[in-house]
């Protein structure tokens, strides 16, 4: 499974508006990949560290956006070191990376954005040079979209590149009118027992007066598969008295 966190007060207290879980989602999906979890965690280092301490033992990939720079909110580090067991320490191929950027100017301070967990591996950073850091399955980048995404990219095309496309998917859906999710909830569990692996989904919509409105029927299977399973479903729906019209063209 792939997952996110994303990290940082300024996102669940409203300051920023976060824009990594739909990049992140499209970034996945042009390699033929999906999310399959997110997670929004303040700056809270208990909260961080407890929850990196479970999605360790979980192996899943998991991208974390924020909270690697060096100001006294910037728990991530800490908290993933803490939550590995590992120490905290500099990171050589990182210092170099930060003493390459910084020349003369270079502080301790700065240093300390090269302090991993020990065992840690750099992730490059195309922006500025200050790199973020993989360890194990996780891969942690800071919170702007300028540096996270191209390092996101940068992961996946070296790390995973054998799982790019590696279950082939397609979706369709119609428009379903007329009927409740009650009426079509049997022809959903008749298509997913059907066919292995098909998930069905429906997404009900409310008219501005309140009544219903339509409800988006589709599955998500292997690409043979959607076809006939449509063909159940939407001569399914006019048995049951309702209509179906295609999807407009997005």
């Amino acid at each position: 499974m792939i997952g996110a966190l994303i990290i940082g007060d300024e996102i669940t207290r409203g300051r920023r508006q976060d824009k990594h879980f739909a990049k992140l989602i499209e970034i996945l999906k042009a390699r033929g990949m999906h999310l399959d979890w997110a997670q929004y965690l303040g700056d809270d280092p208990g909260l961080i560290t407890t929850t990196l301490k479970r999605t360790f033992a979980s192996g899943d990939i998991v991208f974390s956006f924020g909270g690697i720079g060096s100001t006294p909110d910037d728990h991530t580090r800490k908290c993933a070191a803490d939550a590995a067991g590992a120490p905290l320490q500099l990171h050589a191929d990182a210092e170099a990376e930060i003493r390459a950027r910084f020349g003369t100017e270079i502080t301790p301070q700065r240093l300390k954005m090269g302090e991993f967990p020990r065992g840690s591996v750099i992730i490059p950073n195309p922006h500025n040079r200050i790199p973020g850091f993989t360890y194990g399955e996780h891969h942690f980048v800071p919170g702007f979209p300028i540096m996270a995404w191209p390092m996101v990219e940068w992961v996946l095309d070296t790390r995973y590149r054998h799982l790019f496309n590696a279950v082939p998917e397609a979706v369709d859906s119609v428009f379903v009118y007329g009927l409740a999710e009650s009426n079509i909830t049997p022809l959903m569990l008749e298509v997913e027992a059907r066919f292995a692996g098909l998930k069905s989904f429906s997404l009900p919509t409310i008219a501005k007066d309140g009544s219903r409105g339509h409800i988006e029927l589709g599955v998500r299977a292997a690409p043979d598969d959607v076809a006939p399973a449509m063909e159940i479903l939407k001569a399914g729906v006019l048995t049951l008295g309702g209509t179906w019209n295609p999807r407009p063209l997005q």
